[in-house]
């Protein structure tokens, strides 16, 4: 492994002990977006470890599970505050922010056609496959249904 591979490795090592929040006014929705999804993800976790009794007793389980919910919660918010990463997050916020939403008018009149196109294709496919179905049986290589 390479100095630099090494030292980045231990650098984010390093960052997951910190308590400071980088760049703390920048990228704040996106942050928390993804700080509360995998909060979830670990809580959920948690929930399950919780009721999973066939190898540990109830009190092991317990105490397993309140342990994987701190140190999840604690590694999230590290995660979300990992330079790179929040630097990735600020960018995506930026970004976000620089989409032009259609009005709800125009967002269900996109969803209304994109629904009738799926129905029509949806009803060509199933012409192609009758059609297709009895060119086939009609020479042979498909058999009828019985």
């Amino acid at each position: 492994m390479s100095k630099e591979k090494a030292a980045s490795t231990v650098m984010w090592f390093g960052e997951l002990f910190q308590v400071g929040v980088y760049k703390r006014s920048q990228g704040k929705i996106a942050r928390q977006v993804t700080f509360a999804a995998l909060a979830i993800t670990f809580a959920l976790a948690a929930w399950r470890l919780s009721y999973h009794r066939l190898w540990l007793s109830s009190n092991a389980a317990m105490v397993l599970s309140a342990m994987l919910l701190v140190g999840g919660l604690w590694i999230s918010f590290r995660i979300v505050n990992i330079s790179r990463f929040a630097d990735f997050l600020i960018a995506v916020e930026a970004e976000m922010n620089k989409v032009s939403w259609p009005s709800r008018a125009e967002l269900i009149r996109s969803a209304i056609v994109v629904i009738f196109v799926l129905f029509f294709l949806a009803f060509v496919l199933f012409g192609f496959d009758l059609l297709w179905g009895f060119v086939f049986e009609a020479i042979g290589i498909l058999k009828k249904a019985s």
